[in-house]
């Protein structure tokens, strides 16, 4: 059992620690995001995200951590990995639409995150379904991020 707390507090720290680390370096841009740029009609109030991504780094960690403690495979090795790329992909948006403003390039980049999404998703099902389950949030959050940026790259 103890193994399996530091498992799971270790990748739960470590897909909290990313969006921490964005949120961190894309305070200046996050700011001017809420007071200049023109959003699209569904657009939620600038509170909702921390407490929406707060919870996807959360649910991202949990399955991260139920895969690793399956018995070794390449299937496991796959999902593992593809987390920690689409980790990296997710944190550079932040960078490319807060900080640089290149909306329509953050669009095509979130394009990018969705595919790693939906591929981290199968990998995680061949080896433990919950852990896949906990995903779809994520892919619906991500789905609903791409209407809100390219509406910010229409109307900006």
């Amino acid at each position: 059992m103890k193994r399996n707390w530091k498992t799971y507090l270790f990748w739960i720290a470590l897909a909290e620690g990313v969006g921490a680390l964005a949120g961190w370096l894309t305070r200046n841009g996050t700011a001017f995001y809420k007071e200049f740029v023109e959003k699209p009609a569904l657009a939620p109030p600038a509170i909702v995200f921390p407490i929406v991504w707060g919870i996807l780094y959360a649910l991202m960690g949990i399955g991260a951590a139920r895969v690793s403690l399956t018995p070794p495979s390449k299937e496991r090795s796959l999902g593992l990995n593809l987390l920690v790329v689409q980790l990296i992909v997710n944190f550079f948006w932040s960078l490319i639409f807060f900080n640089l403003r290149a909306y329509g390039f953050a669009l095509l980049w979130l394009g990018l995150l969705w595919v790693l999404i939906v591929w981290m998703i199968g990998a995680f099902r061949q080896t433990e379904s919950w852990a896949a389950w906990l995903q779809i949030p994520y892919l619906l959050w991500v789905t609903f991020a791409a209407y809100l940026n390219w509406g910010v790259w229409v109307l900006n």
